[in-house]
């Protein structure tokens, strides 16, 4: 296990490019974030390789985020739009050595049923398109469940319902990204769900938060201890992104990393 800051939640008390530098000198040596694009691809990455930290994950652009969007995959209207963001994600992604990227679905009007019939339609077919078109690159494109609390109208909501999709599409490069948050927040236990979905290899990358609230992962709403035996014990090898929101300054807020047992991932914390 490899935890990830996520400095689009992380060190926000820094300037974005200082953050890399920020996690760096707390042990981190990986990251991730939502949208990198309004920075220079180079200077992401130099910062990066100068500071010691690994690029791991990014979002695909998402439409304008100021204006509502979340996701432009559902949206059959915008499937060009689509296509350029991809495009764009690529460029970030191998430049930065990224190899795993989250594309965000999209909102739709629930009250609607024929208009999210659509949208999973569309999804599906968007996803589709996108494995075939990138077979044999080295990216793995991610879809996320998001509780509807946090995002209203969010079309992707549950596990089962994700990984039925991945199921169903049955690319090699496509899988879940399995946030523990949403997970605990839709459907009730967390720790279930690493044990049935974990186990199929369709989880490609998870990300933490305390719940209800989204600060720091500790022992109240979901038990972070738990979650790590139980990832231990499942041998996940993989990154675990830290993406919640610290309740003052991030690096007052670490203690949960050897309180909960996360300590073996992180260089400055080892025992």
């Amino acid at each position: 296990m490899r935890l990830a800051a996520n400095l689009s939640w992380l060190y926000t008390e820094f300037e974005f490019l200082d953050r890399l530098q920020a996690c760096a000198e707390d042990g981190f040596r990986h990251a991730e974030c939502m949208f990198p694009y309004e920075y220079s691809v180079s200077l992401l990455r130099e910062k990066a390789n100068s500071v010691g930290v690994q690029w791991v994950l990014i979002n695909a652009p998402a439409g304008n985020w100021a204006q509502g969007d979340r996701g432009l995959a559902v949206d059959l209207a915008r499937r060009d739009e689509f296509r350029r963001s991809v495009e764009r994600a690529i460029d970030y992604a191998n430049t930065l050595g990224v190899r795993k990227v989250h594309v965000l679905a999209g909102v739709v009007n629930l009250a609607e049923p024929a208009s999210v019939a659509r949208a999973w339609a569309c999804y599906e077919e968007n996803l589709a398109w996108l494995a075939d078109a990138t077979v044999g690159g080295s990216i793995d494109w991610l879809i996320e469940p998001i509780n509807r609390q946090d995002v209203p109208g969010y079309l992707l909501t549950d596990q089962a319902a994700a990984h039925a999709l991945i199921q169903r599409l049955d690319r090699t490069n496509l899988g879940v990204q399995m946030d523990l948050y949403h997970c605990q927040r839709v459907e009730g236990d967390a720790l279930d769900a690493l044990a049935r979905y974990l186990p199929t290899g369709r989880v490609k990358h998870l990300q933490i938060a305390g719940v209800p609230d989204r600060d720091e992962p500790a022992c109240a709403g979901l038990d972070y201890s738990q979650v790590c035996r139980q990832l231990k014990a499942l041998a996940y090898t993989g990154h675990i992104g830290c993406e919640y929101r610290p309740k003052g300054a991030t690096r007052d807020g670490l203690g949960w990393i050897r309180q909960t047992g996360f300590s073996g991932t992180m260089e400055s914390f080892e025992s």
